[in-house]
């Protein structure tokens, strides 16, 4: 009920503040509260829980014999950024069955709770979109590669992973996305194709920005559907470089804005801009997760270097959370509530599975 209030009371707020201005005026208030539950629900009031700064949005969720319980999913805050390097006993469990009122504590130590490698059941793959155009490699090639190279280092894992993977594509002008180098775990390949690159690798000397981003969506919306089947689940991150403006004008760049704003929640999007010719008003709107712009060459390491850190922060905010149930066969479905606390930050999210078949013992 106190939950109720506060949240007519705020709907009331905006709406009187909206109604308080005319077409000219009116301020774009875009409340952004993370990208939801996913197949999660907020939880019962009985917990007592309140309004927290995280979001946990469920992924997915299945069971195992004898008894454990398994939740995919991904926190972030309020403003949708994520949040990696949580641990187990940062989480708290609670479970109601069919004879409780409300929910019971479980103890994370004696439910063997534990934060799992998400590599069995998360596919993360990265697309590194550089503008090859003229301007770049007249005067940027070199900085270019090096600040690439230093974005492949820190993006992928030391060891490869097949869960991790990336690809670099490149454009110009021509209308076409070029492939560079094709998905690969493979670090060192990765970095091998981009010390590859020389000034002829490009002969047109426009610019098919709109083109890129276009291109580049359909490929990471191909990969997320590719990935996400058979019980895993895909995310993917678009990395675009560009140092000017759209020039070819193939595309609109409506159409290229709304190919980034309608795709899977799981796709983010990352832009680099570098110089004085690049629309930094556009740019933002294409890396609707997290934008950077550099004024010079010398900037560029540190640009590719703050997205780096972003993309990896994105792809290690996706948490497998594993845990032995004390519910037994026979107690049909029951509700399940995971609260995440960090000591400044929290939030919870409520859930069903199903105990059918369940014993004692767990993996």
């Amino acid at each position: 009920m106190k939950l109720f209030f506060k949240t007519f009371g705020f709907v009331l707020f905006i709406s009187l503040f909206i109604s308080c201005g005319n077409a000219d005026d009116d301020v774009d208030f875009d409340l952004n509260l993370g990208d939801g539950l996913g197949k999660g629900t907020e939880v019962d009031d009985c917990l007592g829980l309140e309004e927290g700064e995280l979001v946990l949005s469920i992924q997915e969720q299945y069971t195992t014999l004898p008894g454990k319980v398994s939740i995919f999913f991904k926190v972030s805050d309020t403003n949708g950024n994520p949040v990696p390097g949580l641990t187990a006993d940062q989480f708290t469990i609670y479970e109601q069955g069919r004879n409780d009122e409300c929910f019971n504590t479980i103890s994370t130590s004696e439910s063997y709770a534990r934060i799992s490698p998400n590599s069995q059941i998360f596919n993360n793959n990265t697309l590194l979109v550089l503008d090859l155009s003229n301007s770049v490699l007249e005067s940027g090639l070199e900085e270019l590669k090096l600040a690439s190279t230093s974005f492949v280092d820190n993006v992928m894992p030391d060891i490869s992973e097949d869960s991790f993977k990336m690809a670099i594509y490149w454009f110009d002008g021509e209308d076409e996305l070029h492939l560079l180098n094709e998905l690969t775990s493979s670090k060192e390949e990765l970095i091998a194709s981009i010390d590859g690159i020389t000034d002829d690798i490009s002969t047109d000397l426009s610019t098919d920005l709109y083109g890129a981003v276009i291109k580049s969506t359909d490929i990471a919306t191909d990969l997320i559907k590719e990935t996400t089947s058979g019980g895993n689940i895909g995310a993917a991150s678009v990395v675009i470089f560009t140092d000017g403006t759209d020039q070819a004008s193939r595309y609109k760049k409506d159409t290229a804005l709304e190919k980034v704003n309608e795709a899977n929640a799981n796709i983010s999007f990352f832009s680099i801009g570098l110089g004085s010719e690049i629309d930094t008003e556009v740019l933002t709107e294409i890396g609707k997760t997290s934008s950077v712009f550099a004024t010079n060459t010398d900037e560029l390491e540190d640009t590719f270097n703050e997205i780096s850190e972003k993309v990896s922060e994105r792809a290690n905010s996706f948490y497998l959370f594993e845990y032995c149930s004390p519910k037994r066969d026979g107690s049909g479905e029951n509700n399940l509530a995971i609260e995440v606390n960090t000591g400044t930050k929290q939030g919870a999210v409520q859930t069903k599975f199903n105990a059918d078949g369940f014993t004692g013992g767990c993996e």
